[in-house]
């Protein structure tokens, strides 16, 4: 009796246990796809992870910016008379001589309508234009420059008055002034109009503490205030303090080529260093470009020192790479058309044939000494001692001569690829190559950063 209610649980345990495990093929599929899962992730995390590097196009490295200040020939004028003034003259404007530039009424003078033409509003678009587009919101006070600019083109866009009036003429009670030199009409003044050369001190490019003051039409004033600065010379300097490392980098040049942050025009001037009181500086003289910047003392710029520009890879990813060297009179074509080599081979009879070859040429090198082009091929292609031919020519050449290639490891596709380099300047830490070679890299590639870490074709776990 016992014996048969010990079957009896037995048979109803293991029916319990088939109920619970349905051994279906949906089951199997999912055990085999999550054991499947968890290797992979177990070699994943087991691998050896190479860090890649993403091909840029640039220079080797950037260019120095710094903030320079402005020397020109320029003179303050001050006022005859005492009252309120009127430009008449557009600020930075060339003015000739005998030019009318402003007046002085005695009393404030009341704004009336007027009507612009077509081409005056062409310019006054043209001026708006070009300053919205080089502006940013860390050059807000060049809005009030801009400002006061733009009035007194207006201004000088009614010509009410006479260009012919003297000094000492006056128009409706307008007292007129004129310039007595060419140049260039300035309505604002700094205080550091006379400053020379041999004068500099450090503070003198401390822009924080640097004041502008800015002349505008309808204020009173009294006779000696300044009225308006003049610029007579289109030659300008800017001069910026150097290091000793910075003056060993530049006093080898006589030219230089400065771009201007502020609307990104760029002139080439003539280098110099100068030391006044210990301290030395790097001056660059313009003959041109002047009236751009005749209202501004410090220039942010960038001295165009670094010109060589191409792809910029690190040092570290550079490998070598063996190839058989072949003269590129051995190249020949097939049926179809497609360049490779003919290699000598024996048939089972024991006869010769000739067997075509579609090697990679991974680069074509002209021999300095005997002008001979020899075309670099995979290793793997050919092996030394293979007899090449071209029947064209009747040449024979046998396989054997050797030579390295410097290149990188291509990651594009998951495995690493050899692409060849030629490198145009480099540092320690970079180099800057020559795009669109030959079985070469281009932007954006991926390659691997240190070479010496994978084979060619491994495939590249990153």
């Amino acid at each position: 009796m016992d014996e048969n209610k010990a079957s009896q649980k037995s048979d109803k345990g293991r029916l319990h246990l088939r109920k619970h495990i349905s051994w279906n093929i949906g089951t199997v599929i999912f055990l085999a796809l999550f054991l499947y899962i968890l290797v992979c992730l177990m070699l994943y995390l087991t691998a050896d992870h190479i860090k890649s590097y993403q091909v840029t196009s640039g220079p080797l490295s950037r260019n120095e910016t710094c903030t320079a200040l402005v020397m020109r020939e320029e003179t303050v004028v001050d006022s005859t008379a005492k009252g309120y003034v009127n430009y008449f003259a557009r600020d930075l404007s060339k003015i000739r001589q005998n030019g009318i530039v402003y007046g002085i009424s005695t009393s404030a003078q009341k704004e009336s309508a007027r009507t612009l033409d077509e081409n005056d509003l062409i310019k006054l678009r043209t001026d708006i234009s070009k300053f919205s587009r080089y502006y940013t919101p860390n050059n807000f006070d060049s809005v009030y420059d801009f400002k006061y600019a733009l009035r007194g083109s207006l201004l000088s866009l009614e010509g009410t008055l006479s260009e012919n009036s003297g000094e000492s003429s006056s128009s409706n009670g307008i007292m007129l002034a004129s310039s007595e030199k060419d140049g260039i009409v300035v309505y604002s003044v700094d205080g550091m109009e006379s400053l020379k050369e041999e004068d500099l001190k450090p503070r003198d490019f401390e822009k924080k503490n640097y004041q502008k003051k800015n002349l505008k039409t309808g204020d009173s004033i009294n006779s000696g205030d300044p009225v308006y600065k003049l610029v007579t010379s289109d030659d300008w300097s800017i001069l910026f303090p150097v290091s000793d490392k910075q003056t060993v980098k530049l006093e080898s040049r006589e030219r230089i080529k400065v771009k201007f942050l502020k609307d990104g025009g760029s002139e080439t001037g003539e280098l110099s260093i100068i030391t006044v009181d210990d301290q030395r500086y790097a001056k660059i003289t313009f003959h041109s470009g002047m009236i751009r910047y005749a209202n501004e003392r410090y220039l942010d710029i960038e001295l165009v020192t670094n010109t060589r520009s191409g792809l910029k890879i690190p040092i570290s990813s550079i490998v070598k790479k063996e190839f058989y060297t072949v003269p590129s009179e051995m190249l020949t074509k097939n049926d179809e058309n497609t360049a490779g080599f003919l290699r000598e081979i024996q048939d089972r009879d024991g006869k010769t044939k000739n067997e075509f070859v579609n090697a990679t040429i991974y680069a074509r090198v002209t021999q300095e000494n005997s002008q001979q082009e020899l075309m670099y091929l995979d290793t793997s292609q050919l092996k030394e001692g293979d007899v090449l031919v071209n029947p064209e020519n009747n040449i024979r050449y046998t396989v054997g001569e050797k030579s390295f290639l410097e290149g990188v490891y291509c990651i594009n596709k998951g495995y690493a690829v050899f692409r060849t380099i030629s490198i145009i300047d480099q540092n320690t830490e970079f180099c800057i190559v020559e795009s669109g070679t030959h079985y070469g890299i281009a932007q954006f590639d991926y390659i691997v950063l240190d070479g010496s870490t994978v084979n060619e074709k491994e495939i590249v776990t990153t």
